[in-house]
């Protein structure tokens, strides 16, 4: 399985899309749900995106100042602290500012206008996603704020389709809109990790190496196997001395490190699992008794896994019932 797969599989929109969408100047829109990644993809026209505590003076000021996105360009902001879209980002937040708030709570009544008022000079298309499991944050907790990427050959065609599927009125045309929105979510982020100012993980360009990669994919693979220094400088087929030296100063701590450290997020995400005892969790992940997880557990998390799962509120959780079947 692609690493990059795996950490994004449960990334799913939360009410997709933001009802009037078409946006008539001067517009101010202020997103105050706190969801953890918010995208923004303007199908006509353009906005400036505008952090809390921000400021509009263009992107001239620094981190936290206003962002421009026009139609061919997504972006995506991390939250959980509110922004604002404008059309005009000296006035769009000021005194006397004209600013409508957006809440994804609030419900089905929040479908775009219809297909024939999709006709103003700014059409926006917004998703928020609630990321509650360990094993993405593991990813997008190194996104900026804010990020503006544009389309690349992956994700043009997805826009375009995105369009001519909100102007139609058919059957299950939310569910398609949905998933077209994880898929253009998923698609900004690859073409993000890929450019030159992004900041991802050291271990997620370490995949690319010839002697870390197969070894990162392996411990990914099979986390609960019994892996061993030795048997994964095998896998990259060096000696165990420079499987060990070069894994480090790519990833910046040794391979038993990193896979104690993978094997209690993914045990993190289990314990919301009402139908896994400890116990099961503990082999889920490599080991023989639920002794030896839990004090790997507690010197990792600061918690046992007892208290942890105990605790889903103050993680920012919800109380997950285990699935059914």
């Amino acid at each position: 399985m692609d690493v990059f797969d795996e950490l994004l599989r449960g990334v799913r929109g939360k009410g997709a899309l933001f009802g009037r969408s078409v946006l008539w100047p001067p517009w101010s829109l202020r997103f105050t749900d706190g969801a953890y990644l918010t995208l923004c993809v303007p199908l006509r026209g353009e906005g400036w995106i505008i952090p809390e505590g921000g400021n509009g003076d263009g992107g001239r000021g620094g981190d936290g100042t206003a962002r421009r996105v026009r139609v061919g360009e997504a972006a995506i902001v991390r939250g959980p602290a509110p922004f604002v879209f404008t059309d005009d980002p000296a006035t769009g937040t000021g005194p006397g500012a004209s600013v409508r708030e957006v809440r994804w709570d609030a419900g089905p009544g929040n479908d775009p206008a219809p297909p024939d008022e999709l006709t103003g000079p700014t059409v926006l298309v917004a998703a928020a996603f609630d990321v509650h499991a360990e094993v993405p944050r593991r990813l997008l907790q190194v996104l900026p704020p804010v990020l503006v990427v544009p389309d690349e050959d992956d994700c043009s065609p997805l826009r375009d389709y995105l369009g001519a599927q909100i102007g139609r009125a058919r059957p299950g045309r939310q569910i398609v809109l949905d998933r077209q929105l994880d898929w253009m979510l998923v698609c900004t982020l690859r073409d993000w990790f890929d450019r030159p100012e992004a900041a991802p993980p050291t271990w997620y360009r370490a995949l690319g190496d010839e002697v870390a990669g197969p070894a990162l994919r392996a411990m990914h693979e099979e986390p609960a196997h019994p892996w061993t220094t030795a048997e994964l400088a095998a896998r990259a087929g060096v000696s165990r001395t420079t499987f060990a030296k070069r894994f480090t100063e790519l990833v910046g701590e040794g391979p038993v490190a990193y896979l104690t450290e993978w094997r209690m997020t993914l045990a993190a995400d289990l314990l919301s699992r009402r139908d896994l005892t400890v116990a099961a969790v503990a082999r889920r992940v490599g080991y023989a008794d639920a002794f030896g997880f839990s004090a790997a557990f507690k010197r990792i998390r600061g918690v046992s896994p007892s208290a942890y799962r105990r605790e889903p509120e103050a993680r920012g959780e919800p109380d997950r019932e285990s699935p059914a079947g």
